[in-house]
């Protein structure tokens, strides 16, 4: 077994933490292999932001993430930039409060996390959680418990309680595939 796991959008949405967060619950909490690599602009935010985790069973030989099997993307100017990677069989999990037309490769997942950070939780910085959460309700890649301990081992201290509601959220809604 051997995913590859893209998450990308712009600076200050969390993209990096969340691909921390995946690596962290895949590898310390499930027992998996896993690698995490980053990349983002100059600047502090507004700037291209991606974040790359390869999850297996066995060794990892080559860390980068080539074809990816899941896309998690916050921005439409990410979506835009990523999309050509995209296979068929890729699951593309887009933040639908940004992104309004489902991307056209892949099996697309609207999940407002952006809105929904805002109304159920008050602040808009946890949508990168929330994202999160969805990916292990839609894929199953890690669970929700692996998840959880994650969070709350990176996540700054005063923040456990709003991170977890935030997982919480991600985790305990159903998502459905986009008709196209």
């Amino acid at each position: 077994m051997r995913v590859e796991v893209r998450f990308s959008g712009f600076g200050g949405q969390g993209i990096v933490t969340a691909g921390i967060i995946l690596g962290r619950a895949a590898s310390i909490y499930q027992g998996l292999h896993a690698v995490q690599t980053q990349s983002y602009g100059p600047e502090a935010r507004g700037g291209a932001s991606r974040s790359e985790v390869v999850i297996s069973d066995s060794e990892i030989l080559y860390p980068k993430v080539t074809k990816p099997d899941v896309f998690v993307v916050m921005s439409g100017e990410a979506m835009q930039k990523y999309i050509r990677d995209v296979g068929r069989g890729c699951t593309v999990i887009y933040d639908s409060s940004l992104i309004k037309t489902p991307p056209e490769r892949g099996r697309a997942y609207p999940v407002p996390a952006t809105m929904l950070a805002k109304r159920e939780l008050g602040r808009t910085i946890v949508a990168n959680i929330i994202m999160l959460g969805a990916l292990s309700a839609i894929t199953g890649i890690v669970d929700g418990e692996a998840l959880e301990r994650a969070v709350l081992d990176t996540v700054p201290k005063g923040t456990e309680e709003l991170n977890l509601r935030a997982l919480r959220l991600g985790l305990q809604s159903t998502w459905q595939e986009a008709k196209v």
